[in-house]
């Protein structure tokens, strides 16, 4: 079999072995900050594909070693395994597709536009809010559109169907969905809304908006935990306390090395380990 051919199908199979696995972590409730709590469960979602890219990495290393074509002998159950994974990452791609070319049927304000974010305002809603309020909305989708907030929804929804099946990680989704909200509407109240304007407009957003926009920021988030936001918006802005938190640097400094090291444990270690594989699938 074509060496290429061959680590395409063990990435599908071993990388999607690895990810369903990790997929399954329930992840923990962190306290601290909403913005510090907004990037962590950010980093939440993506963590399980750590190892799944630490395996294709290793498997690189072992085909960089090998022959082409690779005379070993290729198994039924390898294409059945592979192709069972690539059912999880065909269905992820087209309903990450689907939601690009999704439009809301009907939206009260709300950022589109993955790569040009935008803000727009149905003009039944701008008229029956009051102007403090309408301010307020705006105020918060700004912030959405400075943090590009439309494309990594998008890429959260995508790595979050890359572990479909797993109820865990529509949780985790979820769950920074809702820090995501939080975290923006505490940016706009620093910058100097009033919490009951912001409030206010969430409310009226709400009542007014029947569809549901794909790959795009609505006002009013997720319907999860609304009445918590709502609460949270009526007392005063908290205090974010400093915290220390590792910069993006260094954590991707240390993801690399690991990476290196993984394809170089693949030249030096994958045949052996691969073959074995190949010889029980046959």
């Amino acid at each position: 079999m074509e060496r290429e051919s061959l680590l395409m199908t063990l990435i599908i199979l071993l990388g999607g072995l690895a990810l369903q696995l990790f997929a399954g972590w329930p992840g923990r409730t962190n306290r601290g900050s909403t913005s510090r709590q907004e990037r962590v469960r950010w980093f939440a979602l993506w963590w399980p594909m750590a190892p799944a890219l630490t395996v294709a990495a290793w498997l690189c290393g072992w085909a960089l070693a090998q022959p082409d074509p690779v005379p070993a002998h290729v198994g039924k159950l390898i294409f059945i395994g592979a192709g069972a994974f690539a059912f999880v990452g065909g269905r992820a791609v087209l309903r990450a597709v689907w939601a690009l070319c999704q439009a809301p049927r009907r939206y009260g304000i709300v950022t589109v536009g993955v790569l040009r974010p935008r803000i727009v305002v149905a003009p039944e809603l701008a008229e029956a809010l009051d102007e403090n309020a309408l301010q307020a909305a705006l105020a918060h989708e700004q912030t959405h559109v400075r943090h590009c907030d439309p494309l990594r929804i998008w890429l959260a929804q995508f790595v979050t169907d890359l572990q479909w099946p797993w109820g865990s990680a529509q949780r985790r989704f979820t769950a920074w969905l809702l820090s995501l909200e939080q975290a923006r509407d505490d940016e706009a109240r620093a910058g100097g809304v009033e919490g009951a304007d912001l409030a206010s407009a969430v409310l009226s957003s709400l009542r007014f908006q029947l569809g549901k926009a794909s790959a795009a920021a609505t006002l009013i988030g997720v319907r999860e935990g609304l009445s918590a936001r709502i609460d949270r918006l009526l007392n005063p802005l908290p205090e974010a306390a400093p915290t220390a938190e590792p910069r993006f640097v260094v954590v991707a400094g240390g993801l690399a090395m690991i990476w290196s090291l993984a394809v170089v444990l693949g030249i030096f270690c994958g045949g052996r380990i691969v073959a074995s594989l190949l010889a029980m699938s046959s």
